[in-house]
């Protein structure tokens, strides 16, 4: 397994984690996601740490807590060899203040997680969406203090606009509080929007990015193909309905190119979607799922191999898309201002 440092941090992370999206299965969502049990997530986990994966991710609201019950038991006895990150910030409750990033509501939603987690502590907490009723000095103090007080190590934010993580890092600097060292967002072959904005802002600022949904909510698993529709997973039984939408068209041409390295490598379609993400600057980590102990493994066939430059090349080409303003306008001004990749 790889390593890479956590933006500018000293925490040294491993390239792959599990994502537990999959654990619980509880509520009408999650369960298109998967059901897997305690049984099942102790296998899973320790197939993971024997593979060198010891990054585990959760959230808060996953199976309204109980992804993050079923974590916690299937780590009984192996905490002190995993990290743990979760998340806070979305509703957990029918109170006016059960969600947002406010300190009465993180308060209560990290001792909730650490105690459905069984730890007194968790390595990266995330803020899972931006609360802008919040002010940001509450957020950030209150995960400052989280810090000082050894119930968190690190702190990281998901699905932030780029304006929103330079507000917080900005404030982070002038009141000497907590930055975020790493972001968790949607980056894949078929939604590269993230290379806009967010990549740039990675890079100038050294925050480390997390990678979820790398297949494309199950676009790039290898299930799908021009002309046929998806007999299982999550896209067969709607758990993809809630994600981007994505022309046919388009889908297929990625596709098409992935089958053509997947060929030329001998790997399969989502290894090589999982490879080419690896490869992409700020890619600190990328967080995978899986139903069951084959797919974890197929999975972790994406490291310890890279895909040649032509490659890369030939992937970049398919899944090329049109700029959005002001990013088509700046690309002509690249010698000044040039793009991250």
């Amino acid at each position: 397994m790889e390593y890479r440092q956590l933006g500018r941090s000293g925490l040294q992370v491993p390239v792959l984690s599990l994502g537990t999206g999959t654990f619980g299965g509880v509520g009408e969502m999650f369960r298109k996601w998967g059901a897997t049990d305690v049984k099942e997530a102790t296998q899973l986990i320790d197939i993971s740490l024997d593979a060198g994966m010891n990054l585990f991710d959760t959230a808060n609201i996953y199976s309204s807590g109980a992804s993050e019950e079923i974590l916690g038991a299937a780590l009984k006895g192996k905490r002190a060899r995993a990290l743990i990150s979760t998340k806070a910030t979305f509703s957990m409750g029918e109170g006016v203040n059960d969600a947002g990033s406010s300190r009465f509501h993180l308060t209560r939603a990290l001792e909730d997680s650490l105690r459905r987690l069984a730890t007194d502590y968790v390595d990266i907490y995330f803020m899972h969406g931006f609360d802008a009723l919040t002010p940001v000095e509450e957020t950030l103090s209150t995960l400052d203090g989280f810090v000082k007080s050894g119930k968190v190590r690190y702190i990281g934010c998901s699905n932030f606009s780029g304006w929103h993580l330079m507000k917080a890092l900005a404030t982070s600097e002038r009141y000497g509080l907590a930055r975020y060292v790493v972001y968790q967002g949607y980056y894949s072959l078929v939604g590269r929007d993230y290379e806009w904005e967010l990549m740039p802002l990675m890079l100038d600022q050294g925050v480390g990015t997390m990678v979820w949904s790398p297949l494309g909510w199950g676009r790039l698993t290898g299930k799908i193909r021009r002309g046929e529709k998806p007999k299982e997973g999550r896209i067969a039984q709607g758990g993809g309905a809630i994600g981007p939408q994505i022309e046919d068209e388009y889908l297929y041409k990625v596709v098409d190119a992935l089958d053509a390295v997947a060929k030329e490598t001998g790997k399969t379609v989502a290894q090589v979607a999982l490879n080419w993400l690896l490869q992409r600057p700020s890619v600190s980590n990328i967080v995978i799922g899986a139903r069951n102990a084959e797919q974890l493994k197929q999975n972790l066939g994406a490291v310890g191999w890279n895909l040649t430059a032509e490659q890369v090349r030939t992937l970049d080409a398919a899944s090329a898309r049109p700029l959005a303003y002001p990013y088509w306008h700046q690309s002509g001004f690249a010698k000044r201002n040039p793009p991250p990749v």
